[in-house]
């Protein structure tokens, strides 16, 4: 006897009355009003579009270093305690980021300009402002607390 696939073998059992078929085999499915169907799935497909743009992120200023959000906010307090020049990273100990809803913490960021590692050194008292960049937390702007 030669194999039969799944396919085939429904076949038969329908030809024979074993099994619904035609218009009863999707039985319980029904699609009464297809406009709903849409809008849900037009719903989902807007919502993650909706979240980007409420969060004002716009890769054309994000990528120039223009954004009104980093300006009206104060900067946090940090110090300095390692540089990598080669990378372009700065490590901070810092106090909470009010701007990135982050608590105090030590961490390593990169740089806007590679100049700006020049105007500090491991143990510095700074002031600072992040922001994100290219999709990596950057250091805009820091000044040195004396």
């Amino acid at each position: 006897m030669p194999l039969r696939l799944d396919w085939q073998w429904r076949i038969m059992e329908c030809r024979a009355g074993a099994a619904p078929c035609g218009q009863n085999r999707f039985q319980g499915v029904e699609m009464k009003n297809p406009s709903k169907l849409l809008l849900a799935l037009a719903t989902v497909a807007a919502i993650p579009m909706l979240s980007f743009a409420a969060e004002g992120a716009n890769p054309a200023k994000e990528s120039a270093g223009i954004t009104q959000k980093a300006a009206a906010e104060p900067m946090a307090d940090g110090e300095i305690k390692k540089i990598d020049k080669d990378a372009g990273k700065i490590t901070i100990k810092h106090g909470p980021l009010a701007s990135l809803n982050m608590p105090p913490m030590t961490m390593v960021f990169r740089v806007k300009d590679a100049a700006m590692l020049d105007q500090v050194k491991p143990g510095d008292k700074v002031k600072f402002s992040v922001e994100k960049l290219n999709g990596a937390l950057t250091v805009t702007a820091f000044e040195a607390v004396k």
